[in-house]
């Protein structure tokens, strides 16, 4: 539940960025006539999504159980952490032009008389986030009981939508940077969790022969099936029962895209010297031994 949750919420304000980026660019242009067009292509992607999404989950459903769905969610599970991954850092790189390069390209579109091209836009940015959910929710759904990761579905849309209300009203006052590097980081503990599950699946399917060997036993202390165990297996990845590969895994990737993400962040906030101060600091005479240092 705690997983979906996030993971709405985090989706559901990068959609709802993009669009109101591209309407406030609209309004600045004096078109409010074409927001009809950047609602169709929401309209339409919210639709192709559902019917995926829906699709998807009534095909493998009639497999549950068997090899066929063990493989589905191993693959699904690979896929979920490659697109968590990749968006979480691509996010993080455009936060601070997301606006401008959006506004440009609504403003190309219109430039070229293609009224088509905002709707295409609205569609791409829906889509693809409609997309990215609709593969992780398939991941939690088959990871824990369908019942929680669709309440908390629920709540991170609706959070989702009060967050981009609130970020109408507050314009630029609203910290987007700081928001996705921390909920970013966050998702990162989740993906590490998928992957574990991934690794869980290889090693059940018979595809992955090493590190099979259970690292412990709590089954007895905290059940997977568990009301608690549930969201923290969701969340973060908690097993009762973990391999040693499904733990080696886990660190590695967690250490791994945790440092990656945050350390370049830290780097840029360390002070530095200016280049003409550090050149007028080198140029500077320097005392001999035994002249005294003047103050």
């Amino acid at each position: 539940m705690t997983a979906a949750f996030l993971i709405l919420l985090r989706e559901g304000i990068e959609a709802s960025l993009i669009v109101a980026i591209l309407l406030a660019a609209l309004e600045r242009m004096g078109r409010r006539d074409r927001f009809k067009d950047v609602f169709a292509g929401v309209a339409s992607a919210l639709v192709l999504v559902a019917a995926g999404g829906t699709a998807a989950y009534l095909t493998i459903r009639d497999y549950a159980g068997s090899r066929v769905q063990t493989i589905f969610e191993m693959f699904t599970y690979l896929a979920a952490t490659a697109i968590l991954t990749y968006m979480t850092f691509w996010m993080r790189s455009h936060a601070r032009h997301i606006s401008s390069e959006l506004g440009a390209r609504a403003k190309a579109a219109l430039d070229g008389r293609a009224r088509l091209g905002l709707s295409l836009l609205a569609f791409q940015a829906v889509g693809r986030e409609g997309l990215e959910t609709v593969v992780f929710m398939l991941a939690l759904v088959f990871a824990t009981s369908a019942k929680g990761a669709l309440l908390g579905a629920a709540l991170g849309f609706v959070a989702s939508m009060g967050v981009a209300v609130a970020m109408y009203h507050l314009g630029k006052k609203l910290n987007l940077s700081l928001y996705f590097k921390v909920l970013g980081a966050a998702l990162m503990v989740f993906a590490a969790g998928l992957l574990a599950d991934a690794v869980e699946d290889l090693q059940q399917l018979g595809w992955l022969h090493i590190l099979r060997h259970p690292l412990w036993d709590t089954s007895h202390l905290l059940s997977e099936e568990s009301s608690l165990g549930d969201i923290l297996h969701s969340f973060f990845g908690y097993a009762a029962r973990p391999s040693v590969g499904q733990v080696l895994v886990y660190c590695i990737y967690l250490l791994a895209s945790l440092l990656a993400y945050l350390v370049p962040s830290l780097l840029r906030r360390r002070p530095r010297i200016e280049p003409t101060r550090a050149a007028e600091v080198l140029a500077a005479p320097q005392p001999t031994a035994g002249e005294p240092v003047q103050g």
